[in-house]
């Protein structure tokens, strides 16, 4: 049985929720985002808070998760989501232009990112940028892709490192001994 669906999700003054059948709007400061619950799944909104309900065990888990998805949406359109990356090589370089980053990783040629609709980047130096979002799946997804491009590698410890990620660093392997 799930322990997180039974807290309700309390809503901020900033944010109002609204819902039509199986949907609920958010809309606050940072943006609009909407979700779509699950059929197996209720809720209600009262005061100032969201109430996920349930009724068999098998929907428990389903319960639990759209209690976390609301609580995202809830975060993402009062506060917003944001992850830093930090680029870690000799010549690997970024350079935020509008809604694309161009990331030089030491391939024979720049490559291009462009950024989904709801992303913003912004460059802090060189070597790293944040990007930031009222979506926090979108942005998740976004940052995973940026970093495929060149994943930490634990020998030298170059790669592209989200939110100050960190790879344990493997000794290099060593010659046998002849004699």
């Amino acid at each position: 049985m799930s322990r997180i669906a039974k807290d309700p999700v309390v809503i901020p003054d900033s944010v109002t929720v609204t819902s039509e059948g199986n949907t609920i709007k958010f809309k606050g400061p940072k943006g609009d985002l909407s979700l779509d619950v699950h059929e197996s799944v209720g809720f209600s909104i009262e005061d100032s808070s969201i109430q996920i309900t349930w009724k068999s065990k098998e929907e428990a888990a389903m319960a639990g998760t759209m209690r976390s998805l609301v609580n995202n949406y809830v975060l993402g359109v009062s506060e917003g989501y944001s992850k830093t990356i930090t680029l870690n090589g000799v010549g690997y370089r970024a350079k935020v232009e509008g809604k694309k980053i161009v990331l030089t990783l030491g391939f024979s040629h720049p490559v291009e990112y462009t950024l989904p609709e709801n992303i913003e980047a912004k460059s802090e130096n060189q070597t790293e940028f944040s990007l930031s979002s009222n979506n926090k799946q979108i942005l998740g997804q976004a940052c995973a892709e940026i970093r495929a491009f060149r994943p930490p590698e634990p020998y030298k410890g170059k790669g592209v490192f989200v939110d100050g990620e960190h790879v344990v660093r493997k000794e290099r392997k060593k010659a046998a001994a002849v004699g």
